[in-house]
């Protein structure tokens, strides 16, 4: 593929004790077919072999890979772990990277020339493969792609409106998203308040709420389904709701702060913040299930 330039993209990284996964992660970015990239790994506490993997690979790559934890190996959380790749990155554009989660070869190189395509797209989204199979080999993998028309560009706040958390249609997932370094910036990072829970939906929803971007259905990435992982975890032991109820929060908090004119979206949050307890939102969910499935439509969720 022909680029009218080749950007570099940093690839960001943190971890927590991903040994059996982390080796095959780095791998996938070292297969990549756009090569001016830098992976930066954070490793926010390992205590199993992950470090160590991790460190070797920096010292096979000195150029292209690096390492890097927090003063005393301390574990921070995923969003101080990702604040301290992104102030180390020399890239123009980042992509997010968790490490128990692949790139296939040409995720770099399809962000790019999409990018060359719509420079004025601030994030770059893609679907993304829900990847059950490398342990489950008769579950089949999913396809997920965003839940709103694909190919397009969209202005605020047109996403915050359609997709989840607000609403029913399937976000991105940070694995899927090519950003412009300096939109980040100007946004304040990721929230190091949220920890790991939301901690993406925060920084997604100022872009989607302030910035043009781009909605692709194209898939170059492959989400790990796996037990332990947070999202499983947060679920069994009840943590999502109360994680879900201050992100609302936070949200109309934040509206207010930036004057943020879009009365639509503020009465959305609010009706999810009014309707947010586990019993009824279960409710609401398996309603909503069975109408999708009556009209014949697969459906996942978040």
């Amino acid at each position: 593929m022909h680029y009218k330039q080749q950007p570099l993209v940093s690839i960001i990284t943190c971890f927590l004790n991903v040994e059996k996964f982390l080796a095959e992660m780095i791998q996938s970015v070292l297969a990549q077919d756009y090569l001016n990239w830098e992976l930066i790994l954070v490793d926010d506490g390992s205590t199993d072999n992950s470090t160590a993997i991790a460190q070797k690979y920096a010292a096979d790559f000195p150029t292209k890979i690096f390492y890097h934890d927090h003063p005393g190996h301390q574990n921070k959380g995923a969003s101080a772990s990702r604040n301290v790749a992104i102030r180390l990155a020399k890239g123009e554009f980042l992509t997010f990277l968790d490490g128990d989660d692949v790139f296939l070869p040409q995720f770099l190189s399809h962000q790019i020339s999409l990018q060359q395509k719509y420079p004025q797209a601030s994030l770059l989204c893609e679907a993304t493969e829900y990847w059950y199979d490398w342990t489950e080999q008769d579950k089949e993998n999913t396809v997920v792609q965003i839940g709103i028309v694909p190919e397009r560009l969209y202005f605020p706040a047109r996403l915050a409106l359609e997709l989840y958390p607000l609403n029913y249609g399937a976000s991105p997932c940070i694995c899927g998203m090519l950003v412009k370094k300096s939109v980040v910036e100007k946004h304040g990072l990721f929230d190091e308040a949220f920890k790991g829970m939301y901690d993406d939906q925060v920084l997604m929803m100022k872009i989607f709420l302030n910035e043009p971007v781009y909605i692709s259905s194209a898939c170059h990435n492959r989400y790990r389904q796996r037990p332990g992982s947070l999202v499983q975890s947060s679920h069994a032991f009840g943590g999502y709701h109360r994680v879900r109820k201050r992100f609302l929060r936070w949200m109309l908090g934040y509206l207010q702060q930036q004057k943020l004119n879009f009365p639509e979206v503020k009465q959305l949050v609010e009706e999810n913040l009014a309707y947010s307890r586990p019993f009824y939102l279960l409710v609401k969910d398996f309603l909503w299930m069975v109408k999708k499935r009556v009209q014949g439509k697969k459906v996942l969720f978040h």
